[in-house]
């Protein structure tokens, strides 16, 4: 015993290391903000050395890529130099067009704004930023050059310049400080969710159904890992073929949650398992243990599909339908356990995987139209208060709304957004300041400059890699470049210092308003959106639009990640309205895979009456006709071949999953208009 018992108080020394260790960063951090220091100088340098006019926007561009990994800033770096490329053509073709015309040019910037947050609404990850970039770059070329619009191309190529010495910089940095992979990072992060996933299957299959909360618990540890999934693409040689092994392993983890909470919901309304149930439910608690052959599991799970469509004598009700979910559901178990560690495999090594998914997000076309709609607005009204008031720097504060609230619309929670924007506006002014006025104090010397700029870099970019704390962080490492502004020679006046330190805080109050009271959306509207959303999505899969069966897993398990992250109220009414929107994921993916079942189907006239009848029942949603399709199909599987066996197989389990879904919602199917009114 180390005469410590459990129960006594930590001495004072265990309490100050224990302090230290939550206030000081980890030394990966300061391996972070070194490099992002180091490429903000190397950035300056070659801006100076080359000249540029607008030479601190290559340390802007570097603070804007500061990203703890490698493939992350690659990917950042692609889209910022396409979306700027984007942006300055735009804006020469504007100031071309509307030069003369001050009104009409600063509502046609106002128009690409809200286009291009729009359009941001619907891609992911980086591309999102990338078209975000596009749009606000306008605003900083053609808006900031209003009064001078014969200097726009000049503006133009500057710009274009200076953000490829930030991309050069950052890349090289990070090359030469072997800067963390993101394929490593993503490989330990995947390994870990596989094993969290094939532990909620292993309570599902042997306990009960853990419930739709813990199902989309698991889903937002999935989700998390797609934008590194995205990112790894160009950071190796191999990087295509291990970002895609990453794809599959993530849309087969969805896969694995989903196929195990099915089985034992077909177990269940089975109330006894046969002897072929037992047999699938041993060999699917095998595959959640690690080092099982999957693929082996798949070949005898193919066998009892296959042994249970041929399982009855003439009268087609001795095949239980039900049987056939449960075994086809421990079928799709174990290929997505197969798929996981194919794609597992794939990411480690480089090999290629045996399929290459997309990986889709779910995106509310009103939340897009009300996001673009808030910055063209908030563009639009700043313009008009600044001009009325006569402010003289009227483009300065033009442009930061643009950024901000551009920025602001791509991020996941606005408000959060907004108030880090809120807190780190004022306070990159006063690092600017002190640094500016305090620090350098009228000196001219480059060593000087960097020195000096170095302690705010660390504190921001320790604060960037703190959730709660990140967008104070991104903001005070991103506008403290900007209001600081260095320069060859550094200009020193303080009236433009501090008009530009107060524009820049009106522009951070402007956003925080605009976020609250500018075509606001609540949690009830959101839930309303995406169930919306999803009821559009079971009528088209119902009319056999559904699209592919994959991509549809992946946009419902981002559906309802949003929608849990919306939800709220009692554990009781928040437990029921995830079900309910888990039970129209279940009823659009069995949907669509039904239809995709159906075209696979010979040409048999014993077959096509049947799927003639399938589809009226889909298309209906008439969970009678379903059912009579269902014993249609049993009744002639035996008779065919073992590949169309295992084609009507899955096709019955799809059958009886829609129908299942039609009876037990039937009210809420019938509210949200799915099905006749009776």
């Amino acid at each position: 015993m180390s005469g410590v018992f459990a129960g006594s108080r930590p001495s004072p020394a265990d309490r100050s290391l224990s302090l230290l260790e939550r206030i000081v960063p980890a030394p990966s951090a300061w391996a972070f903000a070194l490099r992002i220091w180091l490429a903000m100088v190397l950035a300056l340098y070659a801006a100076f050395w080359l000249q540029l006019s607008g030479a601190s926007s290559a340390a802007v561009c570097v603070a804007i890529l500061a990203q703890p990994k490698r493939g992350q800033a690659l990917s950042k770096a692609l889209y910022r130099f396409l979306g700027t490329l984007a942006g300055g053509a735009i804006s020469i073709l504007l100031i071309g067009a509307f030069g003369q015309d001050r009104v009409l040019l600063l509502v046609s910037v106002a128009t690409w704004l809200g286009l291009c947050v729009f359009v941001a609404h619907f891609l992911q990850d980086t591309r999102a930023y990338g078209a975000m970039l596009a749009g606000y770059t306008v605003a900083i070329v053609a808006v900031a050059h209003i009064d001078t619009p014969q200097a726009v191309f000049e503006a133009a190529i500057d710009r274009v310049a200076a953000i490829t010495i930030g991309i050069v910089a950052i890349t090289f940095i990070n090359d030469a400080l072997a800067s963390p992979s993101t394929w490593r990072t993503l490989r330990k992060s995947l390994s870990e969710v596989l094993s969290a996933t094939r532990a909620f299957a292993r309570e599902t299959l042997s306990q009960a159904d853990p419930g739709s909360e813990r199902a989309a618990a698991l889903i937002r540890q999935i989700a998390v890992m797609r934008a590194d999934a995205s990112a790894i693409g160009g950071e190796l040689d191999d990087g295509a073929r291990r970002a895609a092994g990453a794809r599959s392993a993530i849309a087969a983890l969805y896969a694995m949650a989903a196929a195990s909470r099915a089985f034992t919901a077909a177990g269940r309304m089975l109330g006894r398992d046969s002897e072929a149930v037992t047999e699938a439910r041993r060999i699917c608690l095998g595959l959640t243990e690690a080092g099982s052959d999957a693929d082996a599991a798949s070949d005898r799970l193919c066998a009892l599909v296959d042994e249970a469509i041929q399982g009855g004598t003439s009268e087609p009700l001795e095949i239980e339908p039900l049987e056939i979910l449960a075994l086809q559901r421990g079928l799709d178990f174990a290929r997505a356990v197969s798929f996981a560690e194919d794609g597992l495999n794939a990411l480690s090594t480089g090999c290629r995987p045996r399929r290459d998914v997309a990986l889709p997000t779910h995106r509310d076309l009103p939340v897009a139209l009300r996001g673009a709609a808030r910055v063209g607005i908030a563009f639009g009204a700043t313009a008009l208060l600044l001009i009325a008031a006569g402010w003289p720097a009227t483009s300065f504060a033009l442009v930061q709304v643009a950024a901000t609230c551009s920025l602001s619309a791509i991020a996941p929670d606005s408000k959060a957004f907004a108030r880090g924007v809120l807190v780190g506006m004022p306070l990159a002014a006063l690092c600017a300041g002190i640094v500016l006025f305090g620090v350098l104090g009228g000196e001219q010397g480059f060593p000087l400059l960097a020195i000096a700029i170095a302690p705010v870099i660390f504190v921001a970019c320790f604060l960037s890699l703190n959730p709660p704390t990140f967008g104070i962080g991104f903001i005070l490492l991103v506008f403290f470049m900007v209001l600081l502004s260095p320069s060859n020679p550094q200009t020193y006046d303080a009236q433009t210092f501090l008009a530009n330190a107060f524009l820049v805080t009106m522009a951070a109050g402007i956003l925080f308003v605009a976020v609250r009271i500018v075509l606001p959306i609540s949690r009830a509207q959101r839930r309303a959106f995406a169930l919306d959303s999803a009821r559009d999505s079971v009528l088209d899969a119902l009319a056999g639009d559904g699209g592919d069966a994959t991509t549809r897993t992946s946009l419902n398990s981002d559906r309802l990640l949003q929608f849990s992250q919306w939800s709220s109220g009692s554990g009781a009414v928040r437990a029921a309205s995830l079900d309910r929107a888990f039970d129209l994921a279940r009823l659009e993916s069995a949907a669509a895979r039904a239809h995709a079942q159906l075209c696979r189907l010979p040409d048999d006239p014993a077959l096509n009456d049947a799927s003639r009848q399938a589809r009226d029942g889909l298309e209906a949603a008439d969970a009678a006709t379903l059912a009579r399709s269902v014993r249609a199909f049993l009744r002639h599987g035996r008779s065919t071949s073992a590949p169309t066996r295992l084609d009507i197989a899955r096709l019955v389990s799809d059958l009886v999953t829609a129908g299942g879904v039609m009876e037990s919602q039937h009210r809420l199917l019938r509210r949200l208009g799915i099905l006749r009114p009776a």
